[in-house]
C-alpha cells in the first residue's frame, strides 16, 4: 500500500491548475442514465471514485468512452462520452455502491426511466452514519414504492413517476441529487423545498437543463423541475473543485507562500476564502483564478462552524484545522454537519498538534511548531489535512493509507512538487 513522505519547511510559490469537481462529476455522469442519446462531459478529474462509478456505470449498460488531454492544456481533465441506450440491469450490487455513497444516486434516475430500481444501501466514508431516509421518502412524495429487503432498497413505480412538493426537513447534497434527477422525468411539476444551494448542485440543473428539462430556481433553495417525457443529450463542462481550491488555498497560508490556483473561481467558496483573510492571508482574484499570499506575520486564530452552502463547507473542516495548529492563539470549529468527522484529530496530535474535543466542537491551541511523524489517513479530507501539517511540521512525516487521497485530488503530489514542496509517494514495504 502506498505512502506519501514529506519532509516540511518548504514555501509554496508558483501555479497550481484546479481540476474538475468530484462532486459535480459524479452525479453528471449519473444523469447519462436519463436519456437514451450521448451525453458529453468535459473537465473530468482522474480519480479513483470516478473510475469506481464509471464500471457501476457500465454494469447498467452505459456506453462509456474516455477522450484524454489534450497536448499544451493542462488544466482541463478528460471527456467523457456516456450512452445509457439500452439499460440492461437496474440493480447497482452492493460489492460496488459498499465502497462509495455517491453510488447510491443512480437510484432516482433508474427508477424515473425504468420504472424499478434495487440499489445496495451504501458505504464510503466512515464520518457519520449519513442515512438515506431523505432520498427515499423524497421518491416517495414523487409516487414511488419503496421497500428495504437484504440490505437493498426495493424502488418501484410501475406507471411511472409523478410530480410532487418534497420538503426536505435537513439540507442534504445527495438527496437533493436522487430527487432532481428523478423529477426530470416524472410527470407534471416537482417542487423541491430546501434543496441544497452547492454550486455542484446548480451544475447538475444546469446540465438538466441543456438535456431538455426546464428548472427554475437554480442557485436557490427551492428548485421548480417540470418532468418530460424524454431526455436529449447535451455537452457540459464540470465546474471547478472548490474543496481542491480551498485545500491548495489553505495549504499556501500555512506554509506562508505565494501560489495562483488557475482555472478556479472565487465565487465558489466565498465564506472558506473570507476565513483565509481572518488568518492573515491575502486573497485576490486574477485573469486565471485566485491568488493566495501569506508573507510575514504568523497565522491568526479563528472561529468557525461548519454549514451548508454558502457557509463554510464541511469538507474543508480538516484542511482549516491543520492550518491553525500553528496559529498565534487558540481556534474553534465547530461540525454542524457530521456526527463523526475530527478521526484527523488524533493524527494531526501526533504531529505535535493541541486540541481538545468537546462534542461537536474542537479547541485548538496553536504550537510554535509541529513534528514530522509517521500518521494513518482515515478518511478523503482527514488525508488531505496530515498533508498540509506535514508541509509545515519540522522533520518528515509519512502518511500511511493515501489510498482515501486518490478518490478526491488528481494529482496532487504532482501539483504540490511543482510549487516547492519536498513530497513524494512510495510504495510501502
Amino acid at each position: 500500500m502506498d505512502q506519501i513522505k514529506i519532509v516540511g519547511g518548504n514555501r509554496l510559490v508558483g501555479n497550481i491548475p484546479i481540476s474538475g469537481a468530484k462532486n459535480a462529476a459524479l452525479p453528471l455522469m449519473i444523469a447519462s442514465l436519463l436519456t437514451d442519446d450521448r451525453l458529453t462531459l468535459k473537465n473530468v478529474p482522474n480519480l479513483a471514485d470516478v473510475n469506481l462509478l464509471s464500471r457501476i456505470l457500465r454494469n447498467h449498460g452505459v456506453d462509456l468512452a474516455v477522450d484524454g488531454k489534450r497536448p499544451g492544456v493542462t488544466h482541463l481533465g478528460e471527456t467523457f462520452h456516456l450512452t445509457a441506450r439500452d439499460i440492461v440491469d437496474t440493480t447497482a450490487p452492493y460489492e460496488m455502491v459498499s465502497r462509495m455513497r455517491a453510488s447510491f444516486w443512480v437510484l432516482g434516475p433508474l427508477l424515473a426511466r425504468m420504472g424499478q430500481a434495487r440499489v445496495s444501501l451504501p458505504g464510503g466514508c466512515a464520518i457519520g452514519t449519513r442515512p438515506v431516509d431523505l432520498h427515499l421518502d423524497g421518491l416517495r412524495a414523487l409516487g414511488a414504492e419503496i421497500d428495504i429487503d437484504a440490505g437493498y432498497v426495493i424502488a418501484k413505480a410501475p406507471k411511472g413517476l409523478r410530480g410532487g412538493r418534497v420538503l426536505f426537513p435537513k439540507v442534504s447534497v445527495g438527496a437533493t441529487h436522487n430527487v432532481l434527477l428523478a423529477a426530470t422525468l416524472a410527470k407534471g411539476e416537482t417542487v423541491i423545498e430546501n434543496a441544497a444551494r452547492e454550486p455542484e448542485v446548480g451544475d447538475v440543473a444546469a446540465c438538466l437543463v441543456k438535456m431538455g428539462c426546464q428548472i427554475d430556481g437554480i442557485g436557490t433553495s427551492t428548485l421548480h423541475v417540470q418532468g418530460c417525457n424524454r431526455l436529449e443529450g447535451a455537452v457540459h463542462t464540470v465546474l471547478p473543485d472548490r474543496i481542491e481550491t480551498g485545500t491548495f488555498a489553505y495549504a499556501v497560508a500555512a506554509t506562508g507562500g505565494d501560489v495562483t490556483l488557475e482555472h478556479t473561481r472565487i465565487d465558489l467558496l466565498e465564506k472558506a476564502l473570507e476565513v483565509l483573510d481572518n488568518v492573515g492571508a491575502t486573497v485576490t482574484p486574477t485573469n486565471t483564478g485566485i491568488r493566495i499570499v501569506r508573507n510575514g506575520d504568523g497565522i491568526n486564530p479563528v472561529t468557525i462552524e461548519t454549514q451548508p452552502f454558502p457557509g463554510f463547507p464541511t469538507d474543508l473542516q480538516a484542511q482549516l484545522m491543520a492550518l491553525v495548529t500553528t496559529a498565534r492563539g487558540t481556534s474553534v470549529i465547530r461540525e454542524t454537519i457530521f456526527e463523526n468527522r475530527f478521526m484527523h484529530v488524533q493524527e494531526l496530535a501526533r504531529l505535535g498538534a493541541d486540541i481538545r474535543l468537546h462534542g461537536d466542537t474542537a479547541t485548538i491551541k496553536g504550537m510554535p511548531e509541529l513534528q514530522g511523524a509517521p500518521v494513518m489517513a482515515t478518511d478523503l479530507r482527514a488525508s488531505v489535512s496530515l498533508v498540509i501539517a506535514g508541509l509545515v511540521a519540522k522533520g518528515e512525516t509519512t502518511i500511511n493509507r493515501v489510498y482515501h487521497l486518490d478518490r478526491g485530488f488528481e494529482r496532487l503530489e504532482e501539483k504540490l512538487t511543482r510549487c516547492g514542496a519536498n513530497i513524494v509517494r512510495v510504495g510501502a514495504g
